[in-house]
């Protein structure tokens, strides 16, 4: 303890004082507490110091870190706190080494993994939150880059080791890898003149490797190449010999503007596009990639409620006859109408809508809808021959729902004969069906219904097990159509194959549409070869309803 005059200097001090201070009693009076005690290094410490000694403060405490004349350093708690009926000030210092050195081992034991001895996921994201929080500070400049990168990285087939071999390999295994990507981050960080990369078992098997002020997606391409070769080396533990890969995601920009958040997504999202794209792999960060990414994910989360909203919409695109250039059917044709991005396509939600499950309620919503425009223009042109209305089926609706039940539902309810209802699936849905969707299709055929086979030729054809499905006909894919193009020199490959699938097609009672027809050439070749009927450009897009009317009027005339 010391007592302190009302400017700051020791009237007296006892022993123990003296003793931390490595001086004595005697030779403490007159001096200056704040210098002694280091009590005027900053602003907030030396302002609540002064409004003590002036009455204006009834305490003050703080924790310095003190110099002892020979060399040792400790932790001291001082308080400094009016005398009662005095001008005096008392001063009273508490030598708290041996707290903070066990605050510090437990911080430690707390923020660091006991398998890998690695700074963990808590200690990581302090850091991570640390080094953008410095960048954001305006005019901040420690001479660094101003860059962050991050490599991110969850091991392969470590879950087959850790069932098969036990947690205790597992866990030598996991210490190992720590010990190769610490030496991966000192090798690069040292060797540019830095203090060292932050290596952090994340949980599981997943690592991270933080790199503040990097120099550009050379330097974080180049460590991911070291870490993935390091990581592959086969590891020996305890008479094992074992093997495992690893899948890196990549991330490197500026640090100003960027969000802990943020930055961990991104490097969520590459580490799984490293995964899917075979493993084994470092994947850098695409910011086009993830637009895309987060474009399916906005599509997928808003495609359920979308049909209830009523955001879809039908067209229709004419099926023609090639040998009285009739409309005989059309095939109907989704549409989103999306409010943010626009009219889509069906090729940008429907693998969406077969993946989330979400086909059922819309193919359920187009089946109705198809069905009940083809009976209007039925009963509109009563005296035409009636068009037979095409709609695509993915074959999870048949899986996922009662596929026959439901277009037994719409026929009666929509009044549509079932011999003017045409079912798509393509090849690969197709072929190979067996159990329930095979019963599907037979039953549907049963029905009266057509079944026809999208996109034939593309997949794996079994010749042999299409004569045994309940399919009346075939649709050839447009790639062959396209070989038609050049009638100076035709492709003579691509038609001795049309020939050759019409001729089967006919022979097992199959009718055959040319999809992609573009031109007159093509038809005209495709007329002569015998196919049934074309779908393309050259009779017209995929229009509204009420343009279809007029193309069955324009026939009929």
């Amino acid at each position: 303890m010391a007592l302190l005059d009302p400017e700051g200097l020791v009237v007296s001090a006892n022993g123990a004082l003296a003793a931390v201070l490595g001086s004595d009693p005697v030779s403490l009076r007159d001096q200056p507490a704040a210098e002694l005690l280091d009590l005027g290094s900053d602003a907030r410490t030396r302002r609540a110091y002064r409004e003590v000694l002036r009455g204006e403060r009834s305490r003050f405490r703080c924790t310095r870190r003190l110099k002892h004349p020979d060399g040792r350093s400790l932790w001291a708690e001082i308080t400094v706190s009016p005398m009662p009926r005095s001008q005096g000030v008392l001063l009273s210092l508490t030598d708290v080494s041996d707290r903070r050195r066990l605050q510090a081992r437990l911080r430690h034991l707390q923020m660091h993994d006991p398998v890998t001895r690695l700074p963990n996921r808590t200690l990581f994201f302090e850091r991570l939150t640390s080094a953008l929080e410095r960048s954001a500070y305006e005019g901040y400049d420690d001479g660094g880059t101003g860059r962050i990168g991050l490599c991110y990285l969850d091991l392969d087939g470590f879950k087959a080791i850790n069932d098969t071999l036990g947690h205790r390999v597992g866990d030598r295994l996991l210490a190992a890898v720590a010990s190769r990507l610490n030496e991966c981050a000192d090798s690069d960080g040292y060797a540019r003149g830095g203090n060292g990369h932050l290596v952090a078992r994340l949980g599981g098997d997943e690592f991270a490797i933080l790199v503040e002020d990097s120099t550009g997606t050379d330097q974080l391409a180049e460590l991911a190449g070291a870490v993935l070769a390091a990581v592959q080396r086969p590891f020996d533990l305890a008479g094992q010999r074992l093997s495992v890969s690893a899948s890196i995601g990549v991330v490197e920009r500026a640090a100003a503007g960027s969000t802990v958040n943020g930055l961990m997504q991104a490097a969520d999202t590459t580490l799984y596009w490293a995964k899917a794209d075979g493993k084994a792999r470092w994947t850098l960060f695409d910011p086009e990639r993830n637009a895309h990414r987060m474009t399916r994910q906005a599509l997928s989360s808003t495609l359920r409620p979308a049909v209830d909203r009523g955001e879809f919409a039908l067209e229709y695109q004419p099926l023609v006859g090639l040998a009285d250039g009739a409309v005989h059917g059309v095939e109907a044709l989704v549409r989103w109408n999306h409010p943010q991005f626009g009219a889509l396509p069906p090729n940008r939600f429907i693998g969406i809508a077969e993946e989330d499950g979400s086909i059922v309620q819309l193919g359920r919503w187009i089946l109705r809808t198809a069905c009940r425009q083809a009976r209007a223009w039925q009963r509109d042109h009563p005296t035409d021959r009636p068009l037979f209305m095409s709609v695509n089926v993915a074959v999870r609706q048949v899986w996922d729902s009662d596929l026959v039940a439901d277009v037994a539902e719409i026929l009666e309810e929509t009044g549509l004969p079932p011999r003017l209802l045409q079912l798509e699936l393509t090849e690969s849905d197709v072929m190979g069906s067996a159990g329930r969707p095979l019963q599907a299709l037979q039953a549907l055929s049963d029905m009266g219904v057509r079944i026809a086979i999208d996109d034939f030729g593309t997949g794996y054809s079994n010749l042999a097990y299409l004569s045994r499905l309940p399919v009346s006909g075939l649709k050839l894919d447009g790639s062959f159509v396209r070989g038609f193009q050049d009638e100076e020199h035709p492709n003579r490959a691509d038609e001795v194959i049309v020939e050759t699938l019409v001729g089967l097609a006919h022979r097992l009672g199959l009718t055959v549409t040319a999809e992609c027809v573009e031109t007159a050439g093509q038809a005209a070749r495709l007329r002569r070869i015998g196919c049934d009927t074309g779908q393309g450009w050259l009779y017209s897009r995929a229009v509204a309803p009420d343009r279809i009317a007029a193309l069955i009027g324009a026939a009929a005339s």
